[in-house]
This record gives structure tokens, sequence and C-alpha cells, in this order.
């Protein structure tokens, strides 16, 4: 319980504050380029799809991130120790996804159409395609949070353990903050161009053969015709979303997290 409050709550706080340059990033990724895509206008459009999914998605990776974490137990020392933070991610990912991607497909539409409202989107997605329009994609999503997820959060326990071990203390809840700032910038980066396949295959017109979900065939259409530039497009708002996402999500888990343990403790 504890898990999903924590999660939840930490997940609505971070889409919520960021949604600008979220919405920022996905227009520099577009197809038809920032400017067509909306510019700096209407940047909170698709907020609502953002709203309804963030606390069901964020809740779901850290019931499961937990449990698998529980499930592999090792001793804290052991070399083991990244491998469970790598599976437990990957699972929390996987698991995720599942209600991140159909709230995704429609927040993303709606960016880069801020004159058409959220509902409608998604209206004309299940008209036109069926539930298998919004989980359009799904696949291209798993494949960029699963390295993000590989790269994110062994660094993120592993900076928590050094910095612990530096201060011979637990670190407090603003220096797991610190760290999923760090950790989430960095794997953020790296993962980039398979965002960038992301929102070419969510965005493409239906029956398109970027459409069809290939991310390798989305990634050489972009290499194709516009080169490193274009498979890192929006990079820096990614980066820096990601990495003050990082900051509050963990942080905000990390303290909600020991204060519902706390609570649970005290009550008879």
């Amino acid at each position: 319980m504890s898990d999903m409050m924590a999660g939840g709550l930490a997940g609505v706080s971070v889409d919520l504050i960021l949604f600008p340059l979220d919405t920022i990033k996905t227009r520099l990724q577009s197809p038809q380029g920032f400017n067509k895509a909306g510019g700096f206008q209407g940047i909170y459009a698709g907020v609502p799809s953002a709203a309804i999914g963030s606390f069901p998605n964020a809740a779901a990776f850290f019931i499961t991130y937990e449990y698998v974490k529980w499930f592999l137990h090792t001793d804290s020392s052991s070399y083991l120790t990244p491998m469970k933070h790598m599976l437990a991610a990957s699972a929390g990912e996987v698991v995720a996804c599942l209600i991140r991607v159909p709230s995704e497909v429609v927040k993303q539409r709606a960016q880069v159409s801020a004159s058409t409202r959220t509902f409608q989107i998604f209206s004309n997605i299940l008209h036109e395609e069926g539930i298998q329009g919004l989980y359009r994609g799904y696949k291209s999503t798993v494949l960029r949070e699963i390295p993000f997820s590989l790269v994110q959060f062994p660094l993120w326990e592993s900076l928590k353990a050094f910095w612990s071990w530096r201060q011979d203390h637990v670190v407090d809840s603003w220096q797991s903050a610190v760290c999923g700032a760090f950790a989430g910038g960095f794997a953020a980066a790296v993962t980039t161009p398979l965002d960038v396949a992301k929102t070419r295959i969510m965005l493409a017109k239906a029956g398109s053969s970027t459409a069809s979900g290939n991310v390798l065939s989305a990634l050489h259409g972009v290499w194709r015709s516009q080169g490193l530039t274009g498979l890192f497009a929006g990079v820096f708002p990614r980066m820096a979303a990601i990495s003050l996402g990082g900051f509050i999500f963990l942080g905000t888990y990390d303290q909600t997290h020991s204060l519902l343990l706390e609570v649970g403790r005290k009550s008879p």
C-alpha cells in the first residue's frame, strides 16, 4: 500500500509540474517540426490525459519494482544487487506501460494538435483504430523504458549507497532526490534516440509504415532524413525534465514511503 501511494503521488507531482517541458520535447521530435506542431503555444495541451494516467502508472511501476526487489532478495553487499535492481525496474516498466502507453498516445497527439480537445482525440483513436490504436507504440515504449531503467535505477541506488557510506548514515530525502536527478538526466541523454522513435511511431498516420511500430525502421527513417541531430531531437528539454523529474519523483517517493511506513508503525 505504501509503495502504491508513494509512487502514485510522486508520479502525479512530476507529470503536472514538468508538463510544459514534455510538450516542447514532443514538438521538437514531431515529423512536422516544432513550429508547425504548435511551437510555444498551448503547452498544456494533453494535460488531462497525463493527469488521469499518472497516478496508476507510477503506482503500478513501484508496486512491481518493490515486489520484485523483495522476491529477489539478496544481501545488500552482494555483487548481484545491481542486477536485482535492473530486473525489478524492467519488470516495473513492462507492467506500467500497460497504463502509460494509452495515456501517452492521447497526450502526444494532443500536444501536436493543441486546437483539438483531448477527449476528441481519444474518441478519434477508438473510432479509427480501436483499442489497438491506444496501444500503438507499446513495444517502442517498453524498448525505451527498459534501457532507461537499466541505467537510471541501478545508478540511483548505487549513488545513494555510496553517499550513505561516505556520511555513515542513510541518505536523507533531499540527497536521494539529488541522486535521482543525476541518474535520470544521464539515462535520459543516452536513450533519446529511442524516445524519438517512440514519438514518431505514436504520431504517425494510421496505416503508414512508421505506424506499424518497427523501432529500427523508425530510427533509420529519422537518421536518413535528419541525421544525428534528428535522433537526438529534444535531448535538452528531455534531460531537463527527467533530471528535475528524478529530483522530485524519487525524492517524493522516498519521503512519502518513509512517512507512510512511520504512520503504519504507529497505528495500532
